[in-house]
């Protein structure tokens, strides 16, 4: 695995930039199903939590639901005008809530995990002089 290296700005264009590419892989294998982008969603932000520095740690679980509102602009077939396509994008978020709070759930699990990592790393030399 890569070293952590992105910043909290680079982690979420990261993120946001694979769930577009998660959104085109959604529309062109699975006609545009939201079951197969939310799937892709899961690895996304635990990718993101994962390689973000350790200074930005807090932006991973943020970013997550960013990039996931930004990744399903495509998928939601409104084709009415930007009123339509801002109705999809809210629909989509609402009915497909349960991945949005999954995948900020891992980004943040994986991030709180990496923190008390670091912390104990910190603290175990004061305790060894």
């Amino acid at each position: 695995m890569p070293r952590a290296r992105l910043t909290g700005l680079g982690g979420g264009l990261f993120a946001c930039a694979a769930m577009a590419l998660a959104a085109g892989i959604a529309w062109l294998l699975f006609d545009s199903s939201l079951f197969a982008y939310g799937l892709l969603f899961l690895p996304v932000c635990a990718a993101t939590a994962l390689w973000v520095r350790p200074a930005d740690l807090i932006t991973a679980p943020i970013s997550a639901p960013i990039a996931f509102a930004a990744g399903v602009w495509p998928l939601t077939g409104g084709s009415g005008g930007f009123g339509a396509q801002l109705m999809g994008v809210v629909s989509a978020l609402s009915l497909h809530a349960g991945w949005l709070y999954g995948g900020t759930l891992v980004a943040a699990l994986i991030a709180l995990v990496r923190k008390a990592v670091l912390i104990g790393r910190r603290r175990l030399p004061r305790r060894t002089a």
